[in-house]
């Protein structure tokens, strides 16, 4: 396994640390593999504590954004700055379990042999640890999203995800983008898959984007991601040869 493990952050500082080294704990068999946190635009301790974690985990990288420009954003940063073939992206809360990494990894490249074009194994929390508010919003979200776009992804929120940087570099960009990857995949001719993944309170710290922000950008982007879907090209492409 040759994997970048692209983590965003903005204002997670007393997250960084305990992360990182469950990151490591994770990626103990692996081949190959890099962390890369991407700050974006922190205004609390983020940028001191990352400064002293490259001290300590010879695996890490770290980006920052001057100004905050959003959680794809900093996505995109980070992919675009990795080494590695496949991507692992995680949020930096700590709600995602990164010993869950290597399964989705297997997952993919097993289910490649017999799914043609398989690009991202997308996380399924199945049993969240969010309030009843959040996680009601999130149904009715994921269902709308589910039937507008036909993703067939029953949680495009989950911020564990491994998929292929190659495909990832080839869809088109925008802010929010990370919201809608398996629509976007599907789109391009890939094909996405969801496997169940734990999920875990917060334990520090709090959310950055709040439900009502969430549902009006969303409208908004679901309109753009229907009309990417309907004017997208998939040629057959055949080389001829003398």
């Amino acid at each position: 396994m040759k994997i970048s493990i692209v983590v965003p952050v903005h204002n997670e500082a007393d997250n960084i640390v305990s992360l990182i080294q469950e990151i490591v704990n994770a990626m103990s068999q692996a081949e190959a593999y890099e962390i890369i946190y991407v700050d974006d635009g922190s205004k609390d301790q983020t940028a001191d504590v990352l400064k002293q974690a490259l001290l300590d985990f010879k695996a890490l990288r770290v980006i920052h954004h001057q100004h905050s420009c959003g959680q794809s954003t900093a996505v995109h940063t980070g992919i675009k700055a990795a080494n590695y073939p496949w991507i692992a992206t995680l949020d930096g809360d700590g709600q995602n379990d990164p010993a869950d990494i290597p399964n989705l990894y297997q997952v993919l490249i097993k289910q490649r042999e017999t799914i043609s074009n398989l690009s991202m194994v997308a996380g399924w929390r199945n049993k969240r640890y969010d309030s009843k508010w959040r996680l009601f919003s999130s149904k009715v979200a994921n269902a709308i999203r589910s039937k507008l776009l036909g993703d067939n992804t029953p949680d495009t929120g989950c911020g564990l995800k491994v998929f292929s940087r190659e495909c990832f570099l080839e869809l088109p960009y925008f802010d929010h983008m990370h919201r809608f990857l398996p629509a976007l995949i599907l789109r391009a001719g890939g094909h996405v898959i969801s496997e169940p993944v734990s999920h875990r309170s917060r334990t520090n710290g709090q959310s950055k984007y709040g439900t009502l922000d969430r549902l009006w950008a969303g409208i908004t982007d679901i309109a753009g991601v229907i009309w990417l879907q309907k004017r997208a090209k998939l040629p057959v492409i055949n080389e001829i040869k003398v």
